[in-house]
C-alpha cells in the first residue's frame, strides 16, 4: 500500500485478523571488548543477504550501530514469540561470528550521539533532513509490538483507550538511567531524549475514529509536514501497512523473559481495550494534561515512584502496575492463554540499585550485557537448566 493512499487504509484494516501479532526488538551493535557502539549494521546486512532466514530477521533502525530483529506475522501471541525466539537465536550466532556484541538497555550509557552515523536509506535520509538535530540526538533503543485489529475505526478507538496505559506500560519497561555518560537520575531517560524531542511523538490525542485520525493525517499532508504516515512516530498508534494497532512506548528489555512478559502485557491491553469497545464498556478519554502527569512519573521514578489514578485523582504505588493491568485484562488472558511473569525489580531498578551501590557506568553496563547475553540467544528452558 502506498503511504500517501489513505483511501486504502480500511481495506487493509477489514483484510486484518484480531490478535495477530509482531515483535520488534532494537538492539545495540556493541565492540565485544569495551562494549562501545560500533557502526556495523550494513556490513551485516550485506553478509546476511545470501540467507533468506537472516535477511527476513533483521531491519535497519536510523543508526548505523542498531540493529532490530523482528519476528514477521505470528497467528497469535505465542506464534509470534516462538518465532522471534527463533530468529534471535539465529542473528545472536551470526553477529558473533561477525565480532559484535549485541546490547538491550533503552540507552547506551556512554556513546556520543555525534559520533553516530545515520544509515543511508531514502526513509531515514528523509528523516534526517527533516529533523536534523532531533535525529542526530535519538540514538536509543525500544520494543515494539504490533497487534492486528479488524477495522481502521475500532483501531483508532483502540489506541485512544490506551492512551492513559501507555505511562503504566513505560513505568514496568524503564530500563535507561545512563544518557551522555552520565547518570541522568531518571529511569527512562530514552524517553525523555526521544518521546520528548520528536515532533508527533508520546502521548497521542484521543480522535474518537477513524474520520478524525483520517482529517488529521490528511492535513499533515496537505500542508507538506509530513510525506508518510511512518513519520506520525505517536507511541500508540494504527500502522496503515500492517492493519496493526502498534505500541511504542517501551524501553528496550535487558532480558529475552522481560521483553517476551511486556510484549504479552502489550497484547492483553490491546485485546482488552478490543473487547472493551465491542461490549460498549463506558470510557471517558482523560484530559492529556492528567496522562502527562503520570508520563513524568513513569520517566522519572518509573517503578519506584507513585503512579495516579486518574479516574479516583489518588496515589498509587507504581509497583502495583503491573496488578492493576493483570487484573483489567483477566477476561481476555483467559481467552488467549495469555500468561504474565515479571521479575521482582525491573532493569532500570537493576541498574540504579548497583549505581547506588557504587559501581561505575561500565559496571553497570557490563551487567546488563551479560543478561542479554545469557537470556536472548536461548530458549527459557535451557537458561533455567
Amino acid at each position: 500500500m502506498n503511504n500517501l493512499d489513505l483511501g486504502e487504509v480500511a481495506a487493509v484494516f477489514a483484510r486484518s485478523s484480531d490478535f495477530t501479532v509482531g515483535l520488534e526488538e532494537e538492539f545495540q551493535l556493541l565492540d565485544p571488548a569495551t562494549l562501545d557502539l560500533v557502526p556495523r549494521f550494513e556490513q551485516l546486512r550485506s553478509a546476511a543477504e545470501p540467507d533468506a532466514a537472516l535477511r527476513a530477521a533483521i531491519a535497519g533502525e536510523l543508526i548505523s550501530s542498531e540493529i532490530e530483529i523482528i519476528s514477521g506475522v505470528g497467528s497469535d501471541l505465542h506464534e509470534a514469540v516462538v518465532r522471534q525466539r527463533d530468529r534471535r537465536r539465529r542473528i545472536f550466532e551470526f553477529v558473533h561470528a561477525h565480532g559484535v556484541e549485541l546490547g538491550a538497555t533503552g540507552t547506551h550509557p556512554w556513546a556520543d550521539y555525534r559520533a553516530q552515523r545515520i544509515i543511508d536509506t531514502e526513509h531515514y535520509r528523509r528523516v534526517e533532513d527533516g529533523l536534523r538535530y532531533v535525529a542526530w540526538r535519538n540514538n536509543t533503543f525500544s520494543l515494539h509490538v504490533h497487534v492486528g485489529v479488524r477495522d481502521i475505526d475500532r483501531a483508532v478507538r483502540v489506541c485512544d483507550r490506551l492512551r492513559p496505559v501507555l505511562p503504566l506500560l513505560l513505568a514496568v519497561s524503564a530500563n535507561s538511567p545512563y544518557l551522555d555518560g552520565r547518570d541522568s537520575g531518571l529511569h527512562s531517560a530514552r524517553t525523555q531524549s526521544f518521546t520528548r524531542s520528536f515532533p508527533r511523538c508520546g502521548i497521542p490525542d484521543a480522535f474518537g475514529g477513524w474520520e478524525a485520525y483520517r482529517d488529521y493525517i490528511d492535513f499533515l499532508l496537505r500542508t507538506r509536514s509530513i510525506v508518510e504516515f511512518t513519520q506520525v512516530w505517536w507511541s500508540v498508534r494504527p500502522h496503515f501497512a500492517f492493519g496493526t494497532v502498534e505500541v511504542r512506548i517501551c524501553d528496550a528489555q535487558s532480558t529475552a523473559a522481560e521483553s517476551e512478559a511486556l510484549a504479552s502485557l502489550i497484547v492483553a491491553c490491546v485485546a482488552q481495550a478490543a473487547r472493551d469497545i465491542d461490549e460498549r464498556v463506558p470510557f471517558v478519554d482523560p484530559p492529556q494534561r492528567l496522562i502527562e502527569e503520570n508520563m513524568w512519573r513513569a520517566i522519572r521514578f518509573g517503578l519506584d515512584g507513585r503512579m495516579i489514578d486518574l479516574h479516583a485523582a489518588e496515589e498509587y504505588p507504581a509497583a502495583e502496575i503491573v496488578e492493576r493491568l493483570a487484573a483489567w485484562t483477566a477476561p481476555v488472558r483467559a481467552e488467549l492463554g495469555i500468561e504474565l511473569s515479571f521479575p521482582a525489580r525491573n532493569g532500570a531498578q537493576r541498574q540504579r540499585a548497583m549505581i547506588d551501590a557504587g559501581a561505575d557506568p561500565g559496571e553497570v553496563f557490563a551487567a546488563a550485557i551479560e543478561e542479554t547475553r545469557a537470556t536472548y540467544p536461548r530458549y527459557p528452558e535451557e537458561v533455567r537448566a
